[in-house]
């Protein structure tokens, strides 16, 4: 999986945090209020952004434990938390249902799309046994205010490259939602399914030029012919960004397996 950098975390931790279904957190709590201590396992943890959001909405005392196969990473993640905190340097793609013996929830966070399909059999055979909530899940579908006839066309290529087949492993990108339901399905496990989606406008110039470089990148790194057409584009679009009259919306979905 690439590596993902800290100062990119940042810029989009509000976003991810207004985003969030709020009333699947609302079921699980109905679930875990009589727990006396919570243990809480969170994949691909990253710098702990899905705890700081996650915590307060829950009952306490909590206990975390953050995976994730970037040390350096997981070095912030365990900074200055509420509750108390254990690292583990994990490959989250060959967990087992051993490595969260204990848990009652397992977490993550836009971590779906980066896996393959057997990739999320796995996980899911690992969380089989306990609450999961995967938040900030890609659907592919992307809106652009105002619009542009270039749109379509580099949201196919952005999607195409989300499916791209990368250290030979070919990658779910979009289709990692319904992949996932369908692989929780198997173990007999029901997956309620709410929409995330940011809603980046004028307030959001920073991470919505951000957003966009890497967007149309990837598009143009998977189909080069959108090369020229994309220079003047991309220069009117982060045109419009910096002045706040770009509007997007990034469609996200939020999966609770086995909560009810």
């Amino acid at each position: 999986m690439s590596r993902v950098t800290p100062e990119w975390l940042a810029l989009r931790e509000p976003a991810d945090a207004a985003a969030r279904s709020v009333e699947l957190v609302e079921r699980l709590r109905a679930r875990l209020v009589e727990t006396p201590e919570l243990v809480i396992h969170d994949l691909g943890a990253g710098t702990g952004s899905m705890g700081r959001w996650l915590a307060p909405l829950l009952p306490g005392p909590q206990h975390w434990v953050l995976h994730d196969r970037d040390a350096d990473l997981l070095e912030l993640a365990a900074i200055g938390r509420s509750a108390t905190a254990q690292v583990r340097h994990s490959d989250i793609t060959r967990l087992t249902g051993a490595d969260l013996d204990g848990a009652h929830l397992i977490t993550a966070s836009a971590l779906l799309d980066m896996f393959t399909a057997d990739e999320v059999e796995r996980v899911a055979a690992a969380c089989a046994g306990f609450p999961t909530l995967f938040t900030i899940s890609v659907t592919g579908r992307v809106e652009l205010d105002p619009p542009d006839p270039l749109d379509a066309a580099i949201m196919a290529a952005f999607n195409a490259h989300q499916r791209r087949t990368a250290g030979g492993r070919a990658l779910l990108g979009p289709d990692a939602v319904e992949a996932t339901i369908e692989a929780f399905g198997r173990h007999g496990i029901e997956v309620l399914v709410r929409p995330s989606p940011w809603r980046l406008g004028s307030g959001h110039a920073a991470l919505t030029a951000e957003w966009f470089r890497g967007w149309l990148g990837a598009a143009c790194e998977q189909e080069p012919g959108l090369i020229g057409p994309a220079e003047e584009y991309g220069r009117r679009r982060l045109a419009e960004a910096a002045a706040g009259r770009l509007g997007v919306v990034v469609h996200h979905d939020d999966l609770l397996a086995g909560g009810e």
